[in-house]
């Protein structure tokens, strides 16, 4: 049985992406900018958006600090640990090159960034495009070259050329006490919808075989554009997610929160239209906690719907992440979450322990949780979660399930995902043989052998 390669890993944070992956060489004399891309996929889209931006005025991109004119880093402000991981990589990248500019939610915070590292050349916020681009310029003149430097149709990835996220909307317009978000990245600001399908549809023409869906609230989307019908297009996530379908790839939709309408989306799941998975942000189960959190307090209630939707899609994978510890969680009500979990047999999950965020309503609550007593109910929570997984998994060895293709090692060994998996957060199904003529990207019938705690290993089906 093949090494998995730590999917699912249980610190996972929600403010983490995937590692970026830059492979564009530079021509003699080309000015060059590195790029460090923290934060979650909604940054990891900003820095996209940058990058396509800059390479079409001329510029190269480095995926580290050697060579590179000047540095963007694109920081997380989401989780005081994020922000001492940004500036310890805006250290580094001072270090090791000197010419850094900063950009991202810790952005928001120019003399958080400035009291540490005073010699940054520039500090712009979340989203702030033509500031970045004109601290570059600043900083690197352009120097383009007409008859090489055209845009890419499909613009600069920093992820797989089979996948790619499409943001469709900025902001939010929830309260949660333990975040800062709505502060930093503003209220909920839906894209159009047919723009959405104007990149989706370029992105499936460029190769794309899978679009993850983000934004803050994914099921809100539309909400501040009174689902206004423009060119065509309504804006409202079941409209959208049924006209993405309709491009024939892979729809994987995040941040979901479990609204009245989300039942609508299980039928198109059902159908095949759109993966069946959902990622909900459902952070506990225990009313007085999500009180508390300025969360909706139907834990009851999000069971019932639980099981309405897996009676119209048996297949359905939720995801999910959890905070333990959050300031006055007595014990009952951790064992509330943890009964709820056992109930709700939630196919992924994630966990972290509450911490203070700077500017979150959540510090000022009374009766903080010891950082022992934080360790002790998150080892309890991932053992259960852990449980359930590896039952869930088992389940499935001797049936023939679809997967892309991830990547292919030296040795021929297949890291794919099932329907059940988004990118790097979720599990893998290995395959050890029979992988001659497989590439990434490729969709391909597997017979399930065997099962461990997140991962799955098969072979391609006769």
């Amino acid at each position: 049985m093949s090494q998995p390669r730590s999917p699912n890993p249980p610190d996972l944070r929600p403010d983490l992406a995937p590692r970026a992956r830059i492979e564009m060489p530079a021509r003699p004399g080309q000015p060059t900018i590195g790029m460090v891309s923290l934060g979650c996929p909604k940054a990891l889209v900003d820095s996209e958006r940058i990058l396509t931006r800059l390479r079409a005025e001329g510029y190269a991109i480095s995926p580290d600090y050697a060579g590179a004119d000047a540095v963007i880093v694109n920081t997380c402000g989401f989780l005081d640990s994020a922000k001492a991981e940004s500036l310890e990589a805006i250290g580094e990248a001072l270090k090791e090159n000197g010419r850094v500019i900063v950009t991202g939610c810790l952005g928001a915070e120019p003399g958080y960034i400035t009291g540490a590292h005073p010699t940054v050349l520039a500090v712009t916020g979340p989203h702030q495009y033509e500031q970045v681009l004109d601290a570059v310029h600043g900083a690197v003149p352009p120097a383009p070259d007409p008859f090489v430097d055209l845009l890419p149709a499909s613009g600069v990835s920093l992820t797989p050329r089979h996948y790619s996220y499409l943001k469709i909307s900025e902001g939010c317009n929830h309260h949660c006490r333990f975040c800062i978000i709505p502060d930093m990245r503003g209220r909920l600001a839906s894209r159009p919808a047919h723009a959405v399908l104007r990149e989706a549809g370029k992105l499936a023409e460029a190769g794309v075989k899978e679009l993850l869906v983000i934004s803050q609230d994914t099921s809100a989307y539309g909400v501040d554009l009174k689902h206004a019908t423009e060119k065509g297009h309504r804006a409202h996530i079941t409209d959208l997610a049924r006209d993405l379908g309709s491009l024939g790839i892979w729809v994987r939709l995040h941040y979901v929160y479990p609204y009245p309408h989300v039942r609508e989306l299980i039928p198109l799941m059902a159908e095949g239209l759109i993966l069946p998975y959902l990622d909900i942000p459902f952070q506990h189960a225990h009313p007085d906690t999500l009180r508390r959190m300025a969360r909706p307090a139907a834990a009851a209630k999000t069971l019932d719907e639980i099981a309405a939707w897996r009676a119209v899609c048996p297949d359905l994978a939720l995801r999910s992440t959890f905070i333990v510890g959050y300031p006055g969680e007595t014990e009952a009500e951790f064992q509330t979450l943890l009964d709820w979990l056992d109930e709700a047999q939630l196919d992924r999950v994630g966990c972290f322990q509450y911490e203070n965020v700077a500017g979150a309503a959540a510090n000022d609550l009374p009766d903080h949780v010891p950082a022992e007593v934080k360790q002790d109910r998150w080892e309890r929570f991932m053992e259960k979660a852990q449980a359930i997984s590896e039952a869930k998994l088992a389940a499935k060895v001797g049936q023939r399930i679809e997967v892309i293709v991830d990547e292919i090692d030296a040795d021929g060994i297949a890291t794919c995902r099932t329907k059940a998996d988004a990118p790097e957060i979720d599990g893998s199904l290995f395959i050890d043989e029979g992988t001659g003529g497989l590439a990434p990207g490729d969709l391909v019938t597997v017979e399930v052998e065997e099962a461990g705690e997140y991962d799955l290993w098969g072979r391609p089906a006769a």
